[in-house]
């Protein structure tokens, strides 16, 4: 696209890699880029990558991104996602400011940012709705399961399956603590809960014109919890007619509300059915946008940027450039987490970082970087594109394989085994619940555990060179001596070439598969962590505790909840190990807890009797 001339300086209202992303296209055209950040950020990534970067208290302070922004004397502000992006407040003081918002207009943004409003929109413009209950009607009567969430926001944030009314109390508090803490909203909707759903998104731009195309279908039904782990485009197995009907229901939608730049409708397909519903519309830049911008051959950012200059679209001319070159691209989120152990957050310094060369990575972590609990999980989207799904998949698990995080667990073993496995080869295999239902296989850490033992006897079997505690590649040839680590091990392995690995005198950490692996030599350590019937609970994650339900002195049940620790968008409730007395309490609402610290001492009810 050529270079816009109405903005000539921008500053993007966000971190990370989206940050960098939208920096990544204001280089190409030419456009100063500005970034805020805040203390914990200041030697980021995003930051290095702009032109001029100023300091904030909090991505969250609207006041202080306008000021930057001024101060910087930016022609406009790129909100990214999360955080300001979808607040029409902050939407507005930009453009009273005489500021170019690269967004919707705040009229849209508050229409569209309450689900309750946003399903209204949907029924007046004809677009098909999940059927919902009144809040007020008896619950019992309710046909189950149903889904509880907030009214007010997205996300994934607020929102709970119920199974039967005697699970509902519990559900919608949590829903409503939640959803008071995301979006300062605790209004909820009950809806119909589609058992085998697909979740299927319409990329979606309008103009000042008047304007609303579409740039395709994404599927993004392999979730966990409601947050999205893979998407896709275009959404595999759709008839054309269906797919027709979808992109007409958006831009009908789009059109009704008058909206502007880029945003997404999400629809629920019902795949015993092939009914389809609103679910909601996202108002901003999407996480998943790479996959569209690689089968539409286009840069998603580059639109946002001429719309807002007053660009016009125009859906025919659209398509006659897409003849011919169809694509498909899949991309996988990779998280600090622990996903066979589950899911819990992680944190730590990521010593060594290993991106492939083989697919588009967008991310913001670089090796010796600390990964907190402050913010989202993600690390890094890792997208493969392909001529055909086949050819995208297969390339995608080449990718994660090639892909190595040090000093930190992620999941990126975890996305490689889906990726691979038979049922995410089928198209449209997975619904928006598989992950809730299936587990994923761990893989068998023998291969990883010999590759250890060859790579710690070639380091120390070496007088001397490079096998310190740093991160490095390596291969070596084989033999076969014997090494014990958690088991004994013949190490007879050859080391694949570009092996990422640390090796010191005690233990061996490689990334096999995308799978972290931490191998430790039974005498490498005389720390021993307590004993597991003691009766301590403690943080099995760093995070913030946001709810203590009991006191020191007070009878307890096994399974009982005793608090709540959250991190990451995840709540983990922390529960009696049997029945007993509670004789030590040491969490506090709002307090932050390292992983691994005591929060409660239950004192096992039967201990007098124990010989």
């Amino acid at each position: 696209m050529t270079e816009t001339s109405a903005i000539r300086s921008i500053l993007v209202a966000n971190r990370g890699e989206i940050a960098r992303r939208v920096f990544r296209t204001g280089r190409d055209l030419g456009i100063r880029t500005v970034a805020v950040h805040t203390d914990v950020d200041a030697e980021a990534l995003h930051v290095r990558d702009a032109d001029l970067a100023l300091r904030i208290p909090s991505y969250l302070d609207a006041d202080a991104v306008l000021a930057a922004a001024v101060e910087a004397d930016a022609d406009a502000i790129h909100p990214g996602y999360g955080f300001l992006s979808e607040n029409a407040a902050f939407a507005r003081a930009v453009i009273d400011a005489g500021l170019t918002w690269i967004g919707p207009t705040p009229e849209v943004i508050e229409q569209m940012g309450r689900k309750d409003a946003a399903r209204e929109l949907a029924v007046a413009a004809g677009v098909p709705v999940v059927p919902s209950y009144d809040l007020g009607d008896d619950t019992a009567s309710f046909v189950y399961p149903v889904l509880v969430k907030a009214a007010a926001g997205g996300g994934g944030k607020g929102m709970r399956i119920v199974r039967s009314a005697a699970e509902l109390p519990e559900a919608m508090a949590a829903a409503k603590r939640e959803a008071l803490g995301a979006f300062g909203d605790d209004a909820m909707i009950i809806e119909k809960y589609v058992e085998r759903g697909r979740h299927i998104e319409v990329q979606v731009i309008g103009d000042a014109h008047g304007n609303v195309i579409h740039l395709g279908t994404r599927e993004c039904s392999v979730q966990r919890r409601h947050q999205k782990v893979i998407e896709e485009a275009p959404a595999p197995g759709l008839d054309d007619e269906l797919r027709e009907r979808m992109h007409q229901a958006a831009v009908d939608l789009g059109k009704a509300v008058e909206y502007t730049n880029a945003g997404t409708v999400e629809l629920l397909l019902d795949a015993a059915t092939n009914d389809f519903y609103f679910l909601e519309m996202n108002t901003r830049l999407q996480v998943e946008h790479p996959v569209t911008e690689e089968v539409n051959h286009t840069d998603l950012v580059a639109l946002q940027l001429h719309v807002a200059s007053g660009a016009e679209l125009d859906q025919a001319d659209w398509v006659r450039r897409l003849a011919g070159h169809e694509m498909h691209a899949i991309e996988a989120r990779v998280y600090a987490e622990d996903a066979f152990n589950g899911f819990l957050p992680q944190a730590g310094t990521a010593a060594v970082v290993a991106w492939p060369e083989s697919a588009r990575v967008d991310h913001a972590l670089e090796s010796g970087q600390v990964v907190g609990t402050s913010y989202d999980p993600m690390l890094a989207k890792v997208i493969a594109v392909g001529v055909d799904r086949e050819s995208a998949r297969r390339r995608l698990v080449d990718a994660l394989d090639d892909t190595a995080i040090l000093g930190l667990t992620t999941n990126t073993g975890f996305l490689r085994e889906l990726v691979a496995s038979e049922v995410f080869a089928e198209p449209g295999g997975i619904d928006t619940a598989w992950l809730d239902r299936n587990k994923v296989p761990a893989p068998d850490p023998a291969p990883a555990r010999a590759i250890a033992a060859r790579l710690w006897l070639d380091a120390h079997a070496a007088a001397g060179g490079p096998f310190a505690g740093d991160g490095f590649r390596m291969g070596g040839p084989p033999a076969a001596p014997l090494v014990t680590f958690d088991e004994d091990v013949t190490a007879a392995a050859r080391v694949p070439e570009g092996t990422v690995a640390r090796v010191t005198a005690h233990d061996v950490e490689l990334v096999h598969r995308g799978q972290r692996f931490v191998f430790t030599r039974p005498d490498a350590t005389t720390d021993h962590a307590a004993d597991a019937g003691d009766g301590t609970v403690a943080a099995p994650m760093p995070g913030i505790v946001v709810d203590v339900r009991v006191t020191e002195g007070e009878q307890v049940v096994e399974g009982q909840v005793l608090g709540v620790v959250e991190a990451m968008k995840m709540e983990l409730a922390l529960k009696a190990p049997y029945d007993g007395t509670v004789t030590r309490v040491a969490a506090r609402t709002t307090d932050q807890v390292a992983l691994g610290a005591p929060l409660f001492v239950v004192d096992r009810a039967d201990r007098g009797e124990e010989s």
